[in-house]
């Protein structure tokens, strides 16, 4: 890989990492799910009208938008506003990875390895340290929404592979469409219409940027460039930079809001990369016994909170970038 194609994945797993503190910021001036239909109502106009039809089936575009962004980044929003940290959370949804992996083994035939199985022991032992020590030091049930957060983007991981839509930028801003009504309904009745027009009347510099760098830097930036990447790369040379993620959002979160990181939480993250990264990058098994490469890490984008899976694609047959 070039030094430039380095540091652009390094570049985009930092925007992902950071995406998680930004959040946080954001929900200071906004109902949970009166920011998650924000966003996505920001990631999809006006680039609908520019990305041209969908080039997928409306089922599964109907299917994901509901998985993913009603279900997976409601959890999240509300889970975080409810007190769950903005670092431990970007670690915690990285065991989507284990979701996703047993999800397709029920429902695509890709029988995990024993490698890979060690690794969802790993993960799983990590998100049983880090739920201890939250559950010590925070409000439990928040951190149960984040991991079933990372339920739901297993379940949207394993239905955008079923879709292999043929343009990801394509599928994922008509995606973008589809949670912005269902997530406004939920929040008038939940949240109340008089705290969302107080939001949106005290709409300011702060609170607007927050929307904007959720959906345009975190999802279109980093979607693009992670899928630019992924053309010129193999998967399995792209993956790694994804383990990247949580310890941009714990050391962010860190920096700029002020958030402890303790020692059982360094033990967690370490079961937690470790074991992602042993589920994500090693060869899973078709049920005939064929090895096939499990790219989950790569061909995700785990910002975070942001956007579906595109399908997995054979590697290049060399490193060298195509022109």
């Amino acid at each position: 890989m070039r030094p430039s194609h380095l540091l652009l994945a390094v570049l985009v797993a930092a925007v992902w990492g950071v995406n998680f503190t930004v959040v946080e910021i954001g929900l200071g001036h906004f109902p949970p799910l009166l920011f998650s239909a924000l966003r996505f109502l920001a990631a999809a106009l006006p680039a609908v009208f520019l990305v041209g039809r969908p080039k997928a089936a409306w089922k599964w575009i109907v299917g994901v938008g509901l998985v993913l962004g009603v279900a997976k980044f409601g959890l999240v929003f509300v889970g975080m506003d409810a007190g769950m940290p903005a670092g431990l959370s970007s670690l915690v949804l990285q065991i989507q990875a284990v979701f996703t992996a047993v999800i397709a083994a029920a429902v695509l035939g890709e029988r995990p390895s024993r490698v890979q199985a060690l690794g969802m022991l790993v993960a799983v032992a990590g998100i049983g340290v880090a739920a201890v020590d939250e559950g010590a030091s925070g409000p439990l049930g928040a951190f149960v929404m984040v991991v079933g957060a990372a339920a739901a983007w297993g379940v949207s991981n394993v239905l955008t592979r079923k879709a292999a839509p043929p343009d990801a930028l394509n599928f994922m801003v008509w995606v973008s469409t589809v949670p912005v009504l269902p997530l406004l309904a939920l929040s008038l009745l939940t949240e109340g219409p008089a705290d969302d027009l107080a939001a949106l009347r005290g709409l300011d510099w702060q609170g607007a940027g927050t929307i904007l760098f959720v959906a345009w830097v975190s999802t279109v930036f980093g979607f693009v460039a992670w899928g630019w990447l992924l053309r010129r790369h193999p998967a399995s040379t792209v993956a790694p930079f994804s383990l990247l993620v949580p310890v941009f959002g714990m050391s962010s979160a860190a920096l700029f809001l002020g958030e402890s990181v303790t020692v059982p939480r360094w033990c967690a993250a370490a079961l937690l990369v470790g074991g992602v990264a042993l589920t994500t990058l090693t060869p899973c098994r078709r049920a005939a016994g064929t090895a096939v490469t499990v790219a989950t890490a790569a061909n995700r984008t785990p910002d975070g909170p942001d956007t579906p899976t595109p399908p997995a694609r054979r590697p290049e047959p060399t490193l060298t970038p195509r022109r």
